[in-house]
């Protein structure tokens, strides 16, 4: 019996709850219609993934490879299990998203260890990962051999170049070698308006995750090796780890159309712009702290519980530490300035109340 499709949503609702509940980029779908039609072989051998990996060549250098995936986890753990042994352990910070957001798959399907550390900003330096960087030759704690982290940063904090730098030679220097979770990567960039290979491979990081989806990607993201020497096995692991696409040209055709020209930075740009405009609305209310410096797409908040919950009926968001009452509103490539008006319209009337 045949069924024809129907919307189930209402397109006009919109919220500041995660840059993941944004559509795809129109010019997105049109790429994937393109890739449409015909024959490719499949798990990677198609034109697609094949022009995809010049392009990356082109934002990375001449030893970059990508290794398109699903999803941002299944990145981070193929990335990790690709750099590590089965002894090894991870250095991140408590806050990073393989730690804290990743149902444990780092650890439980990479069958690998996080050694976390506090930070107050969502950022590594050398001295913090020095709380962690020690023991390997201890056969009872599991060895440092990686340090992973976020750009930009689960709280929306950016690290610059020279930061970056500084934990690569830090970490080599160690015999460690250094992940960058790039689920954000193009806010990153645009926030510092400098290539990403000025903070990836000119500066030592070994591999990232490359990510699309939070960017205007309908799905798919990319484990992108910069140094071959720091991984080993990446085609085996992305098969056993259920990352390897059969028709990979769909991927790849996603971040080919986010590459090839502009529209990763586009997209970065404005969804960074209207991160900027709602927190310098947000500042206007009494009653309401931005905790920390809004450089990418998140504005982090403190204000009052009851007001967090009454705005949450008319705008999606999420708490982020629902004991302090901080919560986080994130922008999205579609946001509108009108969409960010009307939200801080209704803050300001809730805190009213």
């Amino acid at each position: 019996m045949r069924t024809d499709a129907r919307r189930h949503h209402d397109p006009q609702i919109r919220g500041f709850a995660s840059d993941n509940y944004a559509g795809a980029h129109p010019e997105i779908l049109a790429a994937i219609a393109l890739a449409n039609g015909g024959h490719q072989i499949a798990y990677g051998e198609d034109d697609y993934t094949e022009n995809l990996q010049q392009i990356v060549k082109g934002h990375f250098g001449p030893t970059a490879e990508a290794f398109p995936v699903f999803n941002g986890t299944g990145a981070n753990v193929v990335s990790l299990q690709a750099m590590t042994d089965r002894w090894g352990a991870v250095i991140c910070a408590e806050s990073a998203h393989i730690n804290v957001d990743e149902g444990g798959a780092p650890e439980r399907v990479g069958g690998l260890k996080l050694l976390t550390v506090p930070t107050p900003d969502g950022k590594l330096t050398p001295e913090l990962i020095d709380r962690q960087a020690y023991g390997w030759d201890d056969e009872h704690r599991a060895m440092p051999q990686v340090v992973s982290i976020t750009q930009n940063t689960e709280l929306g904090t950016v690290y610059t170049p020279d930061e970056i730098r500084a934990i690569c030679e830090h970490s080599h220097e160690r015999g460690m070698k250094v992940h960058l979770d790039g689920a954000r990567i193009a806010n990153a960039a645009a926030s510092l308006g400098v290539p990403v290979r000025t903070f990836t491979s000119e500066v030592g990081v070994d591999v990232l995750s490359f990510g699309g989806t939070k960017n205007g990607a309908l799905f798919g993201e990319a484990v992108v090796v910069l140094n071959p020497d720091a991984v080993r096995a990446m085609k085996h692991l992305r098969k056993l780890s259920m990352q390897l696409a059969s028709k990979m040209r769909f991927v790849s055709v996603q971040l080919e159309a986010l590459l090839a020209g502009d529209l990763w930075l586009r997209n970065a740009r404005h969804a960074n712009a209207m991160a900027q405009r709602l927190a310098e609305g947000v500042r206007a209310v009494d009653g309401v702290e931005i905790l920390y410096p809004v450089q990418a797409n998140a504005v982090f908040a403190r204000l009052p519980h009851d007001v967090s919950e009454r705005l949450q009926k008319r705008f999606r968001f999420y708490f982020w530490d629902e004991t302090a009452g901080d919560v986080r509103w994130m922008c999205s490539f579609d946001t509108t300035e009108d969409d960010v008006d009307a939200f801080v319209l209704a803050l300001k009337e809730e805190m009213a109340k």
